[in-house]
């Protein structure tokens, strides 16, 4: 599209994808002039076509002074949602064109350790019997990963994902839910509210809670906070549950690991009408202008797979303890 087009032609017809291309440029240059730059345009121009995507969403999207640029806050997440869009248009353009129609390579992936060495197994082998000529290398850590340094083409995070430089696909959600072992209550009555929680030891899983626990009631909505002392903090689901078994104190885990545990009495659900925020499970991946098909096909995989995969682990729970 040339300066006259984009002068020339009403908001509402110009190419979306070139604008929404110039804006989140703008963003990550940091300014007008360098955007420029980068595209080998003018700054008027660049100008023009962020003036114009605002004209036709009806939002403005960037606060502009002489000296400095910031995001509104539709700004914020039209910036999130124009990459995912320019990110799924470019698979997109190489999928017709036939680019690489085999994948194959290594693909290097991030997967937390406890989804990583259960839950996400199955779909991965479903992944590499489909795509013989891909290699995985797995691994599994719950940190944020270094994708640049590490050569990391996609990772698996629970939790929400606030880095505005990569692509974030929502696959599912991990319920939570309150557990202790039996020796904890010593005696007392099964506590029913939240607030009967809060005089108990407590473990806290550091990943997402550390000395603060909030709760959920599941029918009337009501939140209470708890604030906790953690006789023991742990970065491991699988410690916190091992350490819940042995009676150490009262955890928020993941409802998916704990139904073996439920079921043979080594764990209580301590008040059962209440339970933790679920986290989000999300792929993600650095934004480019071009994906390999090693990578397109693996987020279809997972995609496709992880509403299946929580959903089977949930149904293993014994009844009345579903988180």
């Amino acid at each position: 599209m040339t300066n006259d087009d984009l002068m020339g032609k009403p908001a509402a017809s110009l190419d979306r994808l070139t604008l929404m291309q110039t804006f989140v440029t703008i963003v990550e240059a940091g300014s007008l002039s360098a955007a420029a730059q980068l595209m080998g345009s003018t700054q008027p121009t660049v100008s023009r076509r962020l003036q114009a995507l605002e004209r036709s969403l009806g939002l403005p999207l960037l606060q502009r002074s002489t000296h400095s640029m910031k995001l509104t806050e539709d700004g914020e997440r039209c910036f999130d949602r124009a990459r995912e869009l320019l990110a799924s248009w470019a698979a997109f353009e190489s999928e017709l064109r036939g680019d690489g129609d085999e994948p194959e390579g290594t693909l290097r992936v991030v997967a937390p350790h406890a989804f990583g060495q259960q839950q996400l197994v199955g779909p991965l082998a479903g992944y590499l019997r489909r795509y013989p000529r891909v290699t995985v290398e797995w691994l599994l850590h719950d940190g944020e990963p270094d994708f640049i340094a590490d050569g990391i083409d996609c990772a698996i995070r629970v939790g929400e994902v606030h880095d505005p430089s990569v692509v974030a696909i929502r696959l599912s959600e991990v319920p939570r839910i309150v557990v202790a072992g039996p020796s904890v209550l010593e005696g007392r009555p099964p506590p029913r509210h939240a607030a009967d929680l809060a005089d108990l030891p407590w473990l806290a899983l550091r990943t997402f809670y550390r000395n603060q626990v909030e709760l959920t009631h599941r029918s009337s909505g009501e939140r209470h906070t708890l604030s906790i002392r953690p006789r023991l903090s742990t970065d491991s689901l699988y410690a916190l549950r091992s350490a819940a078994c042995l009676g150490l104190g009262v955890g928020v885990a993941s409802a998916w690991l704990l139904g073996e545990d439920l079921a043979a009495g080594r764990l209580l659900h301590l008040a059962p009408d209440w339970q933790a925020d679920p986290l989000p499970v999300h792929l993600v991946y650095p934004y480019a202008r071009f994906y390999p098909a090693r990578l397109r096909r693996f987020v279809e995989t997972m995609r496709e797979a992880a509403p299946a995969v929580m959903a089977d682990a949930l149904s293993a729970e014994p009844p009345g303890h579903r988180g």
